[in-house]
């Protein structure tokens, strides 16, 4: 496709491989993240650096962002300084936090307003995901801005699709994170299992992950268990926070989800367990802990 000027805002474990992919890609890259050495890789790819959303915004014709929790989108995206204060007429405002549906239908509307179009984006993949390029990305907004992303959305990920009008975007995300919620149980339950049985959890991996048990998360999240890495993919704290907008999306439906609570809870203790920086497959020590014998 013809390079476009491209806004990006937020470089943290996801978003620094997504810029990145769209330097290589050949457009022209605006960056900003709030600590500047972040970024500093992306700068000598070519990415130009501005102090502020709204500065990017400024210099760009799509702008993306994915930053931690909603008041942080609200922050770059909403500010006086946001990327909406420097947007130009015509320009389209892309958002791929996990955030929630309100405040994506809140930004279309503002942004609508001034002549701007605005898309909800989250993604699922994780660090691998990002990295390798084959997120999956789903998508909110208008149609019509979708279709003029897309390529760009093809250099990030594999498997993109319009899930309809503003907020579509995130309440998918929240069927996925309540999926990947469930399943982290069984990933973790399964491999203490297999630990206290007197088995080697790779080897386990290596047969339930081919049949009819088997995910991404047993795959890949529980290679990291069995390797003692708890490293983040996906922060225990992002993860928490999503958790906390479905469950807020589910009591304003009437909906009761007892398993993604209970999760929650367990997630939470990681939190007050001081693992709030560590990957999701945390969830593995908060369990051993919890099995230890007391005597």
């Amino acid at each position: 496709m013809q390079a476009v000027s491209i806004g990006w805002i937020g470089t943290g474990v996801m978003g620094n491989a997504m810029c990145g992919h769209l330097i290589d890609a050949g457009h022209t890259v605006y960056v900003y993240n709030r600590t500047r050495d972040k970024a500093g890789n992306l700068m000598e790819r070519g990415a130009r650096w501005c102090p502020s959303p709204k500065t990017v915004a400024e210099s760009a014709e799509v702008i993306f962002s994915i930053v931690g929790y909603p008041s942080d989108v609200q922050e770059v995206i909403l500010s006086a300084e946001g990327a909406l204060a420097g947007a130009k007429t015509g320009a389209v405002i892309v958002d791929m936090s996990t955030s929630s549906p309100d405040l994506a239908r809140r930004i279309h509307e503002r942004a609508h307003q001034k002549g701007v179009a605005a898309l909800d984006a989250p993604v699922s993949g994780g660090d691998i995901g990002a990295r390798e390029a084959t997120l999956a990305i789903m998508v909110g907004g208008d149609l019509a801005a979708y279709d003029r992303v897309l390529p760009l959305f093809n250099s990030m990920g594999r498997h993109i699709a319009y899930m309809g009008g503003p907020g579509a975007g995130q309440h998918t995300k929240m069927c996925n994170q309540i999926l990947i919620a469930g399943t982290m149980i069984g990933v973790v339950e399964s491999l203490l299992y297999a630990h206290r049985a007197g088995m080697a959890q790779h080897a386990i991996i290596d047969v339930i992950g081919q049949g009819a048990a088997s995910s991404w998360a047993i795959n890949h999240i529980g290679r990291r268990i069995a390797d003692g890495n708890f490293d983040p993919g996906f922060f225990v704290k992002h993860f928490v926070k999503d958790m906390g907008i479905a469950l807020d999306e589910a009591r304003r439906m009437n909906l009761s989800l007892p398993g993604l609570a209970l999760v929650n809870q367990f997630y939470v203790a990681a939190m007050a367990q001081g693992e709030e920086n560590l990957g999701t497959q945390a969830l593995y020590r908060v369990l051993n802990r919890l099995n230890r014998p007391t005597a």
